[in-house]
């Protein structure tokens, strides 16, 4: 269990406050809008109206003392910085700030942050690569070349086993786990054999990938 500061609860910022109290982990949440503080009291450790881009307010929550930090304000990118870089300076362990652009990114590394994330074009590369082919059921980019698919099994490779597949010293991709029934099976040998209700979670370049299953 971690102690995470959340500063900005619009729409992305509510959705992780979500999913961290589902993680059991404890959250104080920041907003200067009321309304928007009040609607996450039911799944937050704790709660503050407050104006993050104050230092004297920040000083008061004890930044330091919590493991991460996570500044998610929408639309006013000057307070996201400002907030980004006092974070810093008050002693945050990490501080991770949301951007919408790469221009964005480039301010709040060099001011502040540990790591950027881009909910919006991050979730637009996702829904690209989803949906663009059949084969495609989910996706997470690990690196720009890099990425774990989970993808249908070929036709052709039904009531085969991985070993006879060779998958590995072809392509160079790895299989990772078989998923049914949305239950994962990461007992996988070279003995494994593929069934049709199944799927595969696969782990490798993306160009290989794309070649493999003909993406």
């Amino acid at each position: 269990m971690k102690s995470i500061l959340l500063i900005g609860l619009g729409r992305f910022g509510r959705h992780i406050a979500q999913e961290l109290n589902e993680l059991g982990h404890q959250v104080m949440a920041i907003d200067s809008n009321e309304d928007r503080v009040n609607a996450v009291l039911s799944y937050v450790t704790n709660a503050q109206i407050g104006d993050s881009t104050s230092e004297y307010f920040l000083r008061s929550l004890g930044v330091g003392n919590f493991d991460v930090c996570i500044v998610t304000i929408g639309g006013n990118f000057q307070s996201s910085l400002e907030t980004t870089s006092l974070l810093k300076e008050l002693g945050a362990k990490l501080v991770v700030s949301r951007a919408e652009r790469d221009v964005q990114a480039k301010f709040l590394l060099r001011n502040g942050a540990d790591e950027v994330v881009y909910p919006e074009k991050q979730l637009a590369k996702w829904a690209a690569i989803r949906y663009s082919s059949e084969h495609i059921l989910d996706y997470i980019e690990l690196q720009d070349d890099h990425a774990i698919m989970e993808v249908t099994i070929p036709p052709e490779w039904m009531n085969r086993t991985i070993g006879e597949i060779n998958i590995r010293k072809k392509y160079n991709i790895n299989i990772l786990a078989l998923k049914k029934d949305g239950k994962l099976d990461m007992s996988i040998t070279p003995d494994t054999q593929l069934c049709r209700d199944e799927s595969m979670l696969v782990l490798g370049k993306y160009a290989s990938i794309q070649k493999c299953f003909r993406l």
